[in-house]
């Protein structure tokens, strides 16, 4: 296993060579059902963002593989002209195996099914749209003892090598009002949302495109609560200053969704964020921004979760379209964040003319005390991925994670996880 993780890496890195040495001039993107004004209001992994960029008609190698999905495609098209209803289909799977393990498991596989999508009700076309987003999703085990998201602490990591890969089974995790105002300079939305579509994003936040390990994606010093009732409101105070601020449920559910306003007004235990950020420009807020958030978590009485609060910072710059190195920090005070510490740099790579991406990061975390357990030491975290745009609509990435010192299995000075995910879009 440990051989077989060191040639993984090696691979990885020549693919991330290769796509350093093969740059060219990025082109204005093409859409295959029209779906690059669909409104949206949060990160890459965000409804309205999935919807824009798996529709985005970029370099791949098998064109074969889409002419008999041109005509299904014009027919999205048709229905989003006529109606302002885009939506989309996906299915991802996910492989990870440990070189060692402190339980039982040493491997884990996963996969999420899900159907979301926008309709624009109001103002189609205006500066002022109002749209109904919806997400559900399937998420399950294949095969495997436990999913990957549990992976981590199977083998002795206090972190999730996998986010979002769990067994929940059936789950609404979107159904809320989309509005915006002033031509979209100001947007709020009201319903079922997910906070980590809003909270500390940036270009490369998405699970299902690029990283897999938590400490490149939201952060896990942030308790960003599962999916529940909740708001967000954003908007660009300045050309240039934005800010995003929200309220969520720590108590969601996603899984029962008859709960979701019991919970809320009943137990009345929320999670609040509020960020303050500086993009060049609005369309580039989430790819090329400096901001600063700070969150509070109350106190989950019945979980025995105290309340807490954090601060996180990032700095990304997307440079020629093509590089994106980045910059976060974060740092927590209870509140049920899974780290006290985190300190991450890393580098991606969109290559040109192609939907391929690669990408590295390494992490410096420690453990929280309350969320994890207390003396535990720091540990490190080192993840690269390449993904392969093999056709329009589906993509394979194996990525390898390197865990060093890891926090709950003190036997070990080093773990490698090697992965593999595949994505198919419709």
């Amino acid at each position: 296993m440990k051989s077989n993780a060191c040639c993984t890496a090696t691979v990885l890195l020549i693919c991330f060579a290769v796509g350093v040495v093969s740059a060219e001039g990025k082109q204005d993107p093409l859409y295959k059902s029209d779906y690059g004004d669909v409104p949206r209001f949060g990160g890459p992994g965000s409804v309205g963002g999935t919807l824009e960029e798996d529709d985005r008609e970029e370099g791949y190698r098998f064109t074969g593989l889409q002419r008999g999905l041109k005509t299904y495609f014009d027919w999205k098209a048709g229905i989003n002209e006529k109606h302002g209803l885009a939506f989309s289909f996906d299915y991802t799977g996910l492989y990870q195996g440990a070189s060692e393990s402190a339980g039982s498991e040493d491997d884990a596989a996963g996969g999420i099914f899900r159907f979301f999508g926008s309709w624009t009700v109001l103002n189609r076309g205006g500066g002022s749209p109002g749209s109904i987003v919806y997400k559900v999703e399937n998420r399950h085990r294949l095969g495997s003892g436990i999913a990957p998201q549990g992976l981590g602490f199977e083998i002795g990591y206090a972190g999730l090598t996998a986010a979002p890969f769990s067994d929940i089974d059936l789950a609404l995790t979107n159904l809320y009002w989309q509005q915006k105002l002033n031509d979209g300079r100001v947007a709020f939305n009201l319903g079922v949302v997910d906070a980590t579509d809003y909270v500390n994003v940036y270009g490369m936040v998405n699970p299902w495109t690029s990283f897999s390990n938590l400490a490149f994606l939201t952060d896990a010093t942030i308790p960003a609560p599962n999916q529940g009732l909740g708001a967000v409101l954003g908007l660009m105070a300045t050309d240039n200053i934005y800010i995003v601020a929200g309220l969520a449920d720590t108590n969601g559910d996603p899984t029962s969704p008859e709960d979701f306003f019991s919970s809320f007004f009943d137990d009345a235990e929320y999670f609040k964020h509020i960020e303050v950020g500086w993009t060049p420009s609005q369309d580039r807020i989430y790819l090329d921004n400096v901001h600063l958030t700070y969150w509070h978590a109350d106190e989950r009485g019945a979980a025995g979760v105290p309340d807490g609060w954090g601060v996180g910072f990032s700095a990304t710059k997307f440079i020629d379209d093509t590089w994106m190195p980045f910059l976060r920090a974060g740092y927590a005070e209870d509140g049920g964040a899974l780290w006290e510490r985190s300190l991450g740099i890393g580098l991606g790579r969109y290559l040109s003319g192609r939907k391929d991406l690669a990408g590295i990061g390494l992490n410096w975390s420690r453990p929280s005390e309350t969320g994890v357990g207390p003396g535990l030491d720091d540990q490190y975290t080192i993840e690269a991925f390449y993904r392969l745009q093999l056709s329009q609509n589906f993509a394979i990435t194996p990525d390898v994670q390197l865990l060093i010192d890891p926090a709950l299995n003190p036997q070990e000075d080093r773990l490698w996880v090697l992965g593999l995910r595949g994505r198919l879009t419709l």
